[in-house]
């Protein structure tokens, strides 16, 4: 069985009405987007960085999967089919993607500051004050700040290495180290890139289609089946 890779970013989760941090100001309250969203900003105002992060929550459990996110999950009944995604909803699960990497974290978990390996669910879309770890110490959201480590980067990587066929979609592919993923897909690795804006990435054995994630991820679909003889559902 061939395996396809996808690595999505925020454009997919965009058509779901999540809100990406690249299309507006880079301000929030007054703040911009990187003083709450690195460790010293935790550091110097929990509240604040709570709050970001419980809105960004609220907003994710509000949303619903879109027609990108429902077609991915078509190719999981002819190919091995793992998502890694640089967002941090939870949209692919909810859509039906069984095996999906979240490079940047994940919304709906927080975890101790004092050990990265205790992470558990929220219950709910507020994290407060009062949600402590087994420290007793207040729990940050499990999610990849500026300036952090990527733990999962290195899953990734294996799974790109691997890959008989990419599909990149809703990514401008210039946040690393998610866009040098790209580079690690042989040579005979069949690509695909879905975008309705202009990508500055070299596209000579890439296929790219200037489209929605909704749309354009039809398509690649179509196309891998017509290319492997698959009559689709």
């Amino acid at each position: 069985m061939k395996n396809i890779v996808v690595l999505s970013g925020a454009g997919i989760s965009k058509e779901s009405g999540i809100n990406t941090f690249r299309d507006s100001d880079g301000l929030w309250e007054n703040h911009r987007v990187e003083d709450v969203a690195n460790f010293d900003s935790w550091q110097k105002n929990q509240d604040l960085v709570r709050r970001f992060y419980n809105q960004r929550r609220k907003q994710a459990m509000e949303a619903l999967p879109n027609q990108g996110h429902k077609e991915l999950v078509r190719l999981e009944k002819y190919f091995n089919v793992s998502i890694i995604t640089q967002n941090i909803d939870d949209l692919h699960e909810r859509a039906g993607s069984k095996n999906v990497i979240h490079l940047h974290g994940e919304i709906k978990k927080v975890r101790s500051v004092r050990d990265p390996n205790y992470i558990i669910s929220l219950q709910g879309w507020e994290l407060t004050e009062d949600d402590k770890d087994k420290y007793k110490e207040p729990l940050r959201p499990h999610i990849v700040w500026f300036g952090e480590a990527v733990p999962m980067i290195e899953p990734a990587i294996n799974l790109c290495q691997k890959a008989d066929i990419l599909i990149i979609v809703g990514t401008s592919l210039v946040v690393y180290p998610a866009a040098g993923l790209l580079n690690y897909a042989s040579k005979d690795c069949v690509k695909y890139l879905v975008d309705p804006n202009d990508v500055k990435a070299d596209l000579r054995d890439i296929t790219f289609i200037k489209e929605n994630a909704s749309v354009g991820v039809r398509k690649v679909v179509e196309d891998i089946f017509n290319r492997n003889n698959i009559i689709g559902e």
